[in-house]
């Protein structure tokens, strides 16, 4: 049976499954949410998630919601991103939590300020604020990068490809590959990952020409 992810190639979030689900070779279909347009509010996708968010993933009769609970269903079902070594689940864990807290979430709102709103609407002392606390989380990830090729363990977990997601966006939200070059390194080991895709290959757009 395909497994369904609700999501919309815009979401950070959503790219995490997606690139999760990808690189473990499963059978998936993307079913589209009209997020910008109040999809996450509709009767059928609260639904689904009453958080009115994405990423949704429906696997046979198991929903789930949260893109760091899917990528840890994800680990069980496969084996792969880190689920074998308690420790290194642990410490997978550790960097999916801090990821949500201190990154994408930093990134995504930053992201969205910026290049989904008019410019006459964007907060500029918000954006900047938002912008100042993303550049000391890419400083911790760029530090942990240092002298490594991923973040926790021999291989690519599922810390890997949740702190990753929103930096492989085209959509200038202050993150410059050029200042962090244990970062730049690390995306290129990703990119070279079989199966990699780009989030706008993965998932439908909102804003099919904003790349």
């Amino acid at each position: 049976m395909t497994v369904k992810l609700h999501c919309f190639g815009e979401s950070g979030h959503s790219y995490k499954a997606a690139l999760a689900l990808t690189l473990a070779g499963i059978d998936w279909t993307p079913v589209y949410v009209d997020f910008f347009k109040g999809g996450g509010r509709s009767p059928e996708h609260l639904t689904l998630n009453p958080m009115g968010e994405c990423p949704v993933l429906v696997d046979g009769d198991l929903t789930l919601t949260q893109s760091g609970v899917i990528l840890d269903y994800l680990s069980e079902k496969t084996g792969r991103f880190g689920l074998h070594d308690p420790a290194i689940r642990r410490d997978v864990l550790r960097w999916v939590l801090w990821d949500n807290h201190k990154m994408s979430s930093v990134a995504g709102v930053t992201r969205f300020l910026m290049n989904f709103l008019p410019v006459d609407k964007q907060p500029a002392e918000v954006i900047a604020w938002h912008q100042g606390r993303l550049r000391g989380a890419l400083k911790t990830l760029d530090a942990a990068l240092a002298g490594r090729d991923w973040l926790v363990g021999p291989d690519v977990t599922a810390a890997d490809i949740s702190c990753c997601s929103y930096l492989f966006y085209p959509e200038p939200f202050g993150f410059d590959r050029a200042e962090y070059p244990n970062i730049d390194r690390w995306l290129d080991g990703l990119k070279a990952l079989p199966g990699w895709k780009h989030p706008y290959d993965l998932m439908p757009r909102a804003y099919p020409a904003a790349a």
